[in-house]
């Protein structure tokens, strides 16, 4: 059943059964003239959290679906690995009738998810956007505070403490306008038995930096300037080793994709349909610096 937010009304809502496993699924069609977007949520994240991202995409398709144990989607019976995740979405897609490249975009903990979905299908993969995202556990960790404030999923489930706690979590936006957080609250659903623990297993001893080099996709890498749960150098990190990426820092936190959705579509549009530079000389030099220092 489709979750009766007023932001979420371009997306088509269905349940789709994969080998055993219910995923709940949004579909925004669009133009048949460029690939169809697939997005990956971050951790503990229902799709109606990035309806407004989404609705300012113009006319590319997306296709958007609640990770198991999480939104609408049921938990699984064991734990998965990214690279499980990664196969069910190939066989979502063909499901779905998209036989053909698509491009995809991963935020924060689904940013992990999209840099192994590139890995593990490159044909099918285009182009991969990356924002507020890492290489995994080999990464430059936030405050201790922050990370423990994130092992328990309390603050999809408290809303006195996703108050307290969100502004701190979350920077940017989030830190100086008490109102996103409410809205924030109104959208999010509790995730369901151990979907979060999976989550958080899932991304235990994962880590992309031994491949990243090999990723063929033109790479947008989008990051936040005050993000305490990625500090920013994770992306410069991401950006140096993707041998064609470019980085794109938003003065923001980490849920840039919400607080600043119109901007940031923008760019994403452009970058998906080939407006932007190519990225392959403008980040040649950094690279060469950053491997210096």
């Amino acid at each position: 059943m489709q979750h009766p937010l007023e932001s979420a009304r371009t997306l088509e809502i269905q349940a789709i059964d994969l080998e055993g496993q219910t995923l709940r699924v949004g579909i925004r069609h669009g133009s048949s003239d460029h690939p169809p977007l697939v997005i990956f949520n971050g951790i503990g994240a229902n799709l109606e959290l990035l309806a407004p991202f989404i609705d300012e995409l113009q006319d590319v398709s997306v296709i958007i679906f609640d990770v198991p144990g999480v939104g609408g989607s049921p938990a699984p019976q064991l734990p998965y690995r990214f690279s499980t995740l990664a196969t069910l979405t190939d066989k979502l897609l063909s499901r779905l009738g998209f036989d053909g490249p698509v491009d995809a975009l991963g935020v924060s903990w689904g940013g992990a998810l999209a840099q192994q979905f590139a890995q593990m299908h490159p044909v099918r993969c285009r182009r991969l956007v990356l924002a507020a995202t890492s290489p995994g556990v080999i990464m430059v960790p936030s405050k201790l505070s922050v990370f423990a404030q994130l092992m328990v999923p309390r603050r999809y489930s408290d809303p006195a403490y996703l108050a307290e706690i969100g502004g701190d979590i979350y920077g940017g936006a989030y830190r100086r306008n008490p109102e996103l957080l409410e809205e924030h609250r109104r959208h999010i659903q509790a995730p369901k038995g151990h979907g979060y623990f999976y989550q958080l297993l899932a991304m235990w001893g994962w880590s992309s930096l031994p491949w990243l080099r090999t990723l063929p996709q033109t790479t947008l890498v989008i990051h936040g300037d005050d993000d305490p749960i990625v500090p920013l150098i994770n992306a410069e990190i991401l950006a140096a080793r993707i041998r064609h990426a470019t980085l794109h820092v938003i003065d923001d936190g980490h849920l840039f994709l919400v607080s600043r959705a119109k901007e940031v579509a923008v760019t994403v549009h452009s970058f998906l349909c080939g407006d932007l530079v190519e990225p392959e000389i403008q980040m040649e030099d950094r690279s060469l610096e950053y491997e210096a220092q």
